[in-house]
């Protein structure tokens, strides 16, 4: 979903990954929840992630990847904070999860109700698009319901009240600031946003994106900055866990963690909320896993078990 469209400017040029040397040295020195994914790499990469078992906002052309106008300074993602597993029914009575899809798949019937702008507090925007697609087709609409549902049902088994924004049953929409006003009218303990990039053929990876700290206009994610960055470590961890797949060597440098101050989804949010773009729909490699029944399956328990994790605390 990242290029130019609604929250979304062309990104900056692609940096070079790092010598697996200094991959190898990072792993002994860091105790992300990425370390597995480090040492891992460096012994031998990842490989197609669709082969290998579980270990555990925006245009219809998409030709850009994704800005990061704020590099995360914090940590990477702590070990501690993807050791808990989905298990243990009803443990999350009482627990309201909102899951946003993202883009309606009726979305390209209705360019004009989609271009329509609206505010984002800081800005105006574009409603919504229509989302990208893998070479042969299959859409980033039909992937991230899909994941949803997937997240869905396990976040049920535990307990959970699980809300979606749209589930394919509406016309259009909805737009940017209503997806977040979802979220906020729930009193959501946790939303995620689910996507796929459309960035280059060779750039490939998952990424968390992050609310940065902003108060402007109806805009003031203060109080949302702390927790929501708890929720996306601890997705990035168990996303990485469950599924193989490495962080985004495009952005976020190689912590799968990316903060940004220009989505109205995040800006809008008075409840922790994170984005999560789970691959590059444009390269071949990854849009074979993306395109993958049992590798969706896998990401679905990552989102999973990351959003469980940080509702237990």
């Amino acid at each position: 979903m990242s290029y130019v469209g609604p929250d979304f400017d062309p990104h900056q040029p692609r940096r070079s990954r790092r010598p697996r040397a200094l991959t190898v040295a990072a792993a002994a020195l860091v105790p992300g929840a990425l370390l597995g994914w480090m040492v891992y790499e460096a012994v031998g990469g990842p490989g197609d992630a669709a082969a290998r078992p579980s270990a555990a906002e925006s245009s219809s052309t998409p030709t850009t990847s994704s800005t990061n106008d704020d590099k995360p300074p914090g940590p990477t993602p702590t070990a501690d904070s993807t050791s808990a597993s989905v298990s243990g029914s009803g443990s999350l009575r009482g627990k309201v999860v909102v899951i946003d899809p993202g883009h309606n798949p009726n979305n390209f019937q209705h360019t004009a109700e989609i271009n329509r702008k609206v505010n984002i507090g800081t800005n105006w925007k574009e409603c919504d698009t229509t989302g990208t697609s893998t070479n042969d087709g299959y859409t980033e609409a039909q992937f991230t319901l899909d994941v949803a549902h997937r997240t869905r049902t396990l976040l049920e088994k535990q307990g959970a009240t699980v809300e979606f924004t749209q589930d394919g049953d509406r016309p259009w929409g909805p737009c940017i600031d209503e997806r977040a006003e979802i979220g906020n009218k729930a009193k959501a303990d946790a939303v995620v946003s689910i996507h796929a990039d459309g960035a280059g053929t060779g750039q490939r990876g998952f990424h968390v994106i992050l609310p940065a700290k902003v108060n402007e206009g109806a805009a003031d994610t203060g109080p949302i900055v702390t927790p929501s960055r708890d929720l996306g470590e601890r997705i990035a961890g168990s996303f990485v866990r469950a599924t193989s797949s490495t962080p985004s060597n495009y952005v976020g440098d190689g912590t799968g963690l990316v903060t940004r101050k220009d989505l109205g989804g995040l800006n809008l949010s008075t409840v922790p909320k994170v984005f999560i773009e789970c691959g590059n729909m444009r390269d071949s490699k990854d849009a074979a896993m993306l395109a993958s029944d049992a590798w969706r399956q896998r990401a679905a328990q990552g989102i999973s078990e990351g959003i469980v994790s940080f509702l237990r605390g």
